[in-house]
């Protein structure tokens, strides 16, 4: 059950923050570092670069609300960050990939005190050397550096008060001697998730509605130990582990749902039913990473090797109760009952190879290769609990896949002086995969070569005036936990159907900037996306004549979007108030069709082809204030506000959203209590109304009760001046995210 509320929200969330990509990948490339001088937003190169030390919104404060206050990211839902609105970004530390899933990398950064922090670089639009997928963007957080030893950390309390209470907290420790570093942290917390839902699906001749809570509790312990040795001047080695449990009991839901016939214009209720889900949801996640590099000369070039190992367990476990009830909502009998099981393992094993060679006449040629391997482990069970018990064969089933990556690529960077500079390479990845289902005739083999080009040119005329463009092609591969092909039941006719023989989607991606004194720019950006995929809404009649709705995980045809952004940073009045405003314009075009399931090899349900062919015009506006309200700089308020127009997506039309949040921080020797209120009108709702060109249509009205007021009480301890414990790449970071950040 949990998964499925989770998809049918994911439905609408990713659309709340205008369009994210599905999935998040990774990079193993070092960024170099940016020489800056006391002006707090510069463009350079290939990326935006947010100088903090000369900004006064960073004391006192962590490193994840100082990415929230950066210029061209932001954040709506406090768990994760985007880039100009829509791209999905990923996070490195001193231009190396953080070495953790994706939902522990935000709480690092919810515990990371920003004084820490020197300068963040924004990539949109990453080169060849970076492992990325889609359109994702790199946000790098460049950490201040005193070879200072000694030992510091800090320790930090949190109180989420919403619908429920959810506190949490963390312990960081960061130990520095001559050559060694150590630094490790642990952090724990409960979280639980109220959402309420209105579903609805049919046509002119039938009504299927859904109504009710869903309740996701979740307690979580993870932390992670880093060491980094320097060998000599030219040579560092490194190894991180992180650990990671999430436990998700008691995940329940309860829906009561009515069927309604429509014979000439008088509706009648045909059939009452109440769904009950009750889901046990844990995983564990344990990846290791060693690392070695080697500076062969003092103009900055070097080798890197790297070899990671991910080891992602997790079990699912759902009992479905379904009752008939009369007219007073009383249970009749139980019409449908079963146990689904739908337990996940992931092995992975990857290496990493860079080289980074600097030429003379201000050439930099960059070239290396990484190799995953992959396999994946779902035995699905499924059981009925009542007459004919037993398990039903036709919806177990025992998945396995296994994948093989092989990446190479080339740049070549080259200064022409100050005013101009330019980037060009490819990307080589060959991914070799096959999977089937054991006992069923569902097989599945890949061997796709893909060649992905790039580049890139940045104009300065004049000092007040900047002008770049980028151009670059990527892949996006499915998650892996999409690619088993198991039901996810919401009511007993209302599912999600993952799909093993899903496509890796193609993208294309062009970004031209114009900045001016280093305070406004706009940005044009237009993507094309191939063999574009989503969870299609299906509509159809099972083998019992009951209406179905299925949302099929498909390729369905081809996805355009351009997008026109105007962007603000600045100062006003000497540092009291910091603006950080965007604005953006967008048209979105869809086009293509889904006409069945193709795991259903027994033809179980007969589906009608939902034909794809929309455009539509919206809007997104972002609006971040900082103010301090003393002249000790002990005293800040923050007003922020979003809104996002109707929004066409592949599954409907997203309603209007917007939302308020305001704070209060107060800084107090070495103490930082902030408060904030969130979301405080209301208001991030999610409504969806979709149609499918042959007279049916779906809904989904989704609150999940985003008012929330939060404390936060964070102590920083020992020598603030201590070097940090150097980051390495890890050789499967784009592995780690096909997990599902779980």
């Amino acid at each position: 059950m949990k998964r499925i509320t989770i998809t049918v929200a994911l439905f609408t969330l990713i659309f709340t923050n205008a369009q994210q990509v599905k999935k998040d990948s990774t990079n193993t490339k070092e960024i170099q570092g940016v020489t800056m001088t006391k002006k707090v937003f510069q463009k350079k190169a290939d990326r935006m670069v947010f100088d903090v030390a000369a900004s006064p919104i960073a004391k006192g404060t962590t490193g994840f609300d100082l990415l929230k206050e950066t210029p061209m990211v932001s954040s709506t839902d406090n768990s994760t960050l985007k880039i100009l609105g829509k791209n999905e970004s990923i996070i490195f530390i001193n231009g190396r990939k953080s070495n953790m899933e994706p939902e522990a990398v935000i709480e690092m950064l919810k515990n990371m005190p920003s004084e820490n922090i020197s300068k963040i670089e924004v990539i949109t639009m990453p080169s060849s050397e970076f492992q990325v997928e889609g359109n994702q963007g790199i946000i790098n957080i460049i950490l201040k550096k005193k070879p200072t030893d000694g030992t510091n950390g800090n320790i930090r309390f949190e109180d989420n008060q919403g619908y429920y209470n959810n506190p949490s907290g963390s312990v960081t420790i960061n130990y520095r001697k001559d050559k060694l570093g150590i630094s490790g942290s642990i952090n724990g917390g409960k979280y639980t998730q109220q959402q309420y839902y209105i579903l609805s699906n049919g046509n002119k001749d039938f009504k299927q509605t859904s109504e009710g809570n869903v309740t996701g509790p979740r307690t979580y312990l993870g932390g992670y130990i880093n060491l980094d040795y320097q060998v000599n001047e030219r040579q560092n080695l490194s190894f991180s582990y992180n650990h990671r449990n999430r436990w998700g009991n008691n995940f329940r839901s309860n829906l009561y749902n009515e069927l309604t016939t429509y014979t000439g214009g008088t509706a009648n209720i045909l059939e009452r039913t109440r769904t009950e889900n009750l889901t046990e949801d844990n995983s564990t996640n344990d990846s290791f990473n060693l690392n070695y590099e080697l500076k062969t000369d003092d103009k900055g070039s070097k080798l890197s090797l790297s070899s990671s190992y991910l080891h992602y367990n997790k079990t699912e476990d759902n009992v479905n109760n379904t009752y008939e009830l009369d007219a007073n909502k009383n249970i009749i009998n139980t019409k449908l009952k079963f146990l689904q099981k739908t337990p996940l393992v992931i092995d992975n094993l990857g290496f990493l190879a860079d080289y980074v060679q600097k030429l003379k006449n201000e050439y930099t040629l960059s070239f290396g290769a990484s190799y995953n391997t992959t396999k994946t482990d779902s035995d699905t069970y499924y059981e009925n609990l009542i007459p004919p018990t037993g398990k039903d064969p036709n919806q177990s089933n025992h998945f396995i896949y296994r994948e093989k990556i092989t990446g190479v690529y080339l740049t070549l960077e080259k200064n022409f002086g100050e005013k101009l500079s330019g980037k060009i390479g490819t990307r080589f990845e060959n991914t070799n995969a096959d999977g089937n289902v054991i006992d069923k005739n569902i097989n599945i083999e890949r061997n796709n070569n893909n060649f992905l080009p790039y580049l890139s040119v940045n104009y300065n005329p004049t000092q007040n005036h900047n002008i770049s463009y980028s151009f670059g092609s990527r892949v996006s591969r499915p998650a892996f936990w999409a690619l088993n092909p198991a039901r996810i039941y919401l009511t007993a006719t209302n599912y999600v159907q993952n799909n093993p023989f899903t496509k890796p989607e193609i993208y294309y991606n062009n970004e031209l900037m114009y900045m001016y004194k280093n305070s406004y720019f706009i940005t044009a950006s237009y993507n094309y996306t191939s063999n574009a995929s989503e969870q299609i809404p299906l509509h159809g009649v099972n083998q019992n004549g009951d209406n179905v709705l299925a949302y099929i995980r498909s390729n369905y045809g081809n996805k355009q979007e351009f997008g026109l952004t105007f962007g603000l940073q600045k100062q006003f009045f000497k540092g009291i108030w910091s603006a950080n405003h965007t604005l953006t314009l967008g048209h979105n075009t869809y086009k293509g069709s889904v006409d069945g399931d193709p795991t259903d090899t027994q033809n179980l349900v007969t589906f009608e082809k939902n034909v794809i062919d929309k455009s539509a015009n919206y809007y997104q506006l972002q609006v971040i204030n900082n103010i301090r309200l003393s002249s000790k700089k002990d005293w800040f308020l923050g007003a922020n506000y979003f809104y996002l127009s109707p929004l066409e997506i592949e599954i409907g039309r997203l309603k209007p959203i917007h939302g308020a949040e305001i704070s209060l921080k107060k800084i107090m020797d070495n103490w930082t209590f902030n408060l904030q209120l969130r979301d405080v009108f209301g208001t991030n709702r999610n409504r969806i109304y979709g149609e499918d060109g042959s007279g049916n249509y779906n809904t989904v009205d989704q609150n999940p009760y985003n008012r929330q007021l939060v404390f936060t009480a964070t102590y920083n301890f020992g020598n603030q001046k201590l070097q940090k414990v150097r980051k390495a790449e890890g050789a499967n970071e784009e592995i780690k995210q096909r997990t599902g950040g779980n």
